[in-house]
């Protein structure tokens, strides 16, 4: 990206100026030389979501922005809906509260050293994997709107896990205003045989050890120390969100122009919230959620499964859940004054700071954590979120943070630089078991292709969205 275009506000924020139809500036959260890097794309991205309808304070990127569908990977804004705000499908993305789930084992990096091999094909075996991969559970349509309805709480009525857990999960573990009917029958026919299911691309379930704290206090409320064992799931809402995606965009472009609305890329679609058009999307992403935090429950239940049999002790409570592809409303301060605002999240991770009423109560004085999930053979992360007293981090970001590496190529380039059994066995030279179903996805997801996480995180913290708590290093990583 051409830093010519852009005004440094200070070392790891930067300002896209108002411009053209642009309403509010645009701002990316990231170091010098991570916005250097960024893609033109991004730049151009960032400053189409500023000109749509009843955008709020700025359009954001956060530092693992890449270029995306319509709105940047990495996005953030917000939209008023009394002053003819939006909701934009691509603004959310295809695959709905795709997010990341980490639990605590119990048991020590020598505890799965001595079992790794056995633990990852078990693994592999129990945990559904790949492309069209499918699950064992089967719903019919009762049990379809019964679980885009209820989401994770519906999971637990039905025996994959505990009530406690939903403590633990983002919305306690289900989004209200869910309506099943706005979703397609497609979208439902597509998710019959796919809940507990990984699926491809960047998904995955990782055995994780922690390698280093940076923030004690913190630590000690998550409930981890050096050396302990955690697992990590990474995965969304399956065939069902990218449906209602593509079902709502191809709808969004088509009632743009009678509600007045230019885009200058029909990617960005979108509908007012206040349409009959924006609340059928609103209740159909809604179930989307709910789906994508089923589906993580039901993968939780499986992992648990699979550790009791070689670890019988093994009972692994729940650190938390959260999503990055999500509009949701909430309250967030503008100008000093409490606004209902509706906050698009795409690639972004909510990030509460301490004393927000959503927090559980033993996480209410660190902020609410933050899953960084990084590439396939590198460091994930847990941050914290930022407090909003003194650094104004919730009004500048509406409490979001980076969720990611972020891609720095494509797939297709990846695939053409590796080989997806030579990234297994160098991965695996190095102590890190990788099982796929494809050797095709390997290469794809290849550490390379990715950012440095690192960098990522370190500008997150130093713009003052989240604070750094905790490394993590691969041991164990099942692939989509």
């Amino acid at each position: 990206m051409d830093l010519k275009q852009l005004k440094q506000r200070s070392e790891f924020e930067w300002e896209l100026p108002k411009a053209g139809a642009m309403r509010v500036p645009g701002v990316i959260f990231a170091s010098r030389e991570l916005v250097a890097a960024m893609d033109e794309k991004v730049r151009e991205q960032v400053a189409h979501v500023a000109g749509l309808p009843g955008i709020v304070a700025a359009s954001y990127a956060m530092p693992d922005a890449h270029w995306g569908y319509g709105f940047p990977i990495g996005g953030v804004a917000a939209f008023d809906a009394e002053d003819g705000g939006v909701v934009s499908a691509g603004g959310v993305g295809f695959d709905i509260s795709c997010g990341v789930r980490t639990l605590r084992t119990g048991l020590t990096r020598a505890d799965i050293e001595r079992e790794k091999i056995r633990l990852a094909d078990l693994l592999f075996a129990r945990i559904p994997a790949g492309v069209g991969s499918t699950g064992t559970l089967h719903l019919g349509a009762a049990g379809m709107a019964a679980m885009l309805k209820g989401g994770a709480r519906w999971a637990v009525k039905q025996g994959y896990g505990s009530t406690v857990d939903l403590a633990y999960i983002e919305e306690q573990g289900c989004v209200a205003g869910a309506d099943p009917a706005a979703v397609s029958a497609q979208a439902k026919q597509r998710q019959l045989d796919e809940m507990g299911t990984l699926g491809s691309g960047n998904h995955y379930l990782e055995v994780q050890v922690v390698s280093e704290l940076f923030d004690a206090a913190a630590a000690q409320a998550y409930g981890l120390a050096a050396g302990d064992v955690v697992v990590s799931i990474h995965c969304g809402s399956r065939g069902l969100g990218h449906q209602i995606g593509t079902d709502y965009l191809r709808e969004m472009v088509i009632a743009a122009p009678a509600a007045g609305i230019h885009l200058p890329d029909r990617e960005l679609a979108c509908a007012p919230l206040k349409s009959a058009l924006g609340q059928r999307y609103l209740g159909a992403m809604r179930a989307g959620i709910n789906c994508a935090l089923a589906n993580r429950q039901i993968l939780t239940h499986l992992a648990r499964a699979a550790f009791a049999e070689i670890f019988p002790g093994a009972r692994l409570p729940l650190l938390y859940d959260v999503s990055h592809n999500t509009c949701k409303e909430e309250t967030h301060a503008v100008a000093g004054r409490p606004q209902k605002l509706f906050v698009h999240r795409k690639g972004a991770t909510r990030a509460f700071g301490p004393g927000h009423p959503e927090l559980p109560p033993d996480y209410a004085a660190t902020g609410q954590p933050v899953l960084i999930g990084g590439s396939m053979g590198t460091a994930s992360w847990i941050l914290a979120g930022a407090a909003a007293a003194g650094n104004n981090a919730e009004e500048r970001a509406f409490g979001s943070a980076c969720h990611g590496a972020g891609r720095a190529m494509s797939r297709h380039e990846a695939t053409k630089r590796w080989q997806g059994r030579a990234v297994v066995d160098e991965l695996a030279a190095r102590g890190i078991l990788i099982r796929s179903p494809s050797f095709r996805g390997v290469a794809e997801e290849a550490p390379l292709a990715y950012k440095d996480v690192g960098a990522v995180v370190e500008s997150a913290e130093h713009a003052g969205l989240a604070r750094r708590v905790a490394r993590l290093e691969p041991l164990v990583c099942i692939k989509g």
